[in-house]
């Protein structure tokens, strides 16, 4: 399994993929609210779970809890459920975006399937939704290339025992404040964000710095070969401080702050 993010009319989708079942996991939040554009969608999917206990309907015993990543960045559990159970759950909810959610929900799926195939697709809709969101052609290509060195990194984690989850999470804060002198969690509040992911947010500069700090770290782990996760956490803050010595450097030569507050909401700004 592995957590996702789907994009329906802008809003976030956070998904999980089961090889198994050969099925997503949805969060319901996300649905709920955007189907119903609700202050609080985890309280209107209490009432609505109430409501369908009551009346007996199955569709709530199906649903599932799974570990997602929070707006605070850490992973907490949720309830989720797959396109079946989803679809009967949409049904309870008046919205004139069900039906278009449907039709959302069968291209998700086929589009999973097809990337699958051919993973080069998976690649090719990521720069589509980097586009229509306005990003230049110079920082789509950056950030394909981050993803790519991401991979290398977690991939490196997997082969020495690191878990996939919270220890993924606490080490990519070591890199990333290593680094840029902020945690995650800090590095987002400076750039004013909430669900939007750090690196989408990123300058075409913070993203090469941030590629340095996980290229390096992959590197020394590789040499080093650490058998605990003490040593994968050192070799990470070592990682992220090749590239925190860049960042010192470059803003010494040049006099001007690496670590910026633009965002994507004005996506020509991040070149």
């Amino acid at each position: 399994m592995g957590n996702e993010i789907k994009l329906f009319n802008d809003k976030q989708i956070r998904t999980v993929w089961d090889d198994e079942i050969e099925d997503y996991y949805f969060s319901i939040i996300d649905v709920i609210d955007v189907l119903t554009n609700s202050k609080d969608a985890s309280a209107y999917w209490r009432k609505l779970k109430q409501r369908l206990s009551k009346e007996g309907n199955q569709t709530v015993t199906n649903c599932h809890r799974l570990k997602l990543p929070a707006k605070d960045g850490k992973m907490r559990l949720t309830d989720v459920a797959d396109t079946k159970h989803l679809l009967r759950i949409i049904q309870s909810v008046p919205s004139p975006k069900a039906e278009p959610f449907k039709l959302w929900l069968a291209q998700v799926g086929k589009e999973r399937l097809d990337e699958i195939a051919d993973p080069e697709k998976a690649i090719e809709r990521a720069i589509q939704t980097y586009r229509k969101k306005g990003y230049s052609e110079e920082w789509i290509t950056q950030r394909i290339r981050s993803i790519e060195t991401r991979k290398e990194l977690t991939a490196e984690w997997q082969r020495v025992g690191v878990k996939e989850g919270l220890e993924y999470a606490i080490l990519t804060n070591e890199i990333t404040k290593a680094w840029s002198g902020k945690t995650v969690k800090e590095y987002k509040n400076y750039k004013n964000l909430k669900k939007e992911g750090l690196r989408d947010n990123m300058t075409n500069l913070e993203l090469i710095l941030n590629m340095l700090a996980e290229a390096s770290t992959t590197e020394i782990s590789k040499v080093e070969d650490p058998s605990t996760f003490d040593e994968s956490k050192d070799v990470a803050v070592r990682g992220g401080s090749i590239a925190g010595n860049a960042r010192r450097e470059l803003e010494d030569t040049t006099g001007k702050k690496v670590i910026s507050k633009k965002n994507s909401n004005n996506p020509e700004l991040l070149d």
